[in-house]
């Protein structure tokens, strides 16, 4: 892992905030489409179109960071 930086950090803070914004509807269509992506990088990867490595492990994070802020959501909803 490497150090974080100031403006990575800012960056990502500012993802969640956008995310935070939207409904739990808005949610699942991103999951849907960042899923669809994943899919789409994937089978360039296994073919040997994909130059940009790293665009998976972005998905897989933005999944990650959306599937969370679903679960924050639904906890919140329990209380």
């Amino acid at each position: 892992m490497g150090v974080w930086s100031v403006s990575n950090l800012l960056r990502l803070k500012k993802r969640l905030i956008d995310l935070r914004k939207k409904n739990i509807d808005q949610l699942n269509a991103e999951l849907i489409s960042e899923r669809e992506s994943q899919f789409s990088l994937r089978i360039k990867h296994k073919t040997g179109q994909l130059n940009e490595t790293s665009e998976l492990k972005k998905v897989r994070r933005k999944i990650a960071m959306i599937k969370t802020v679903i679960n924050e959501m639904k906890l919140k909803d329990k209380e």
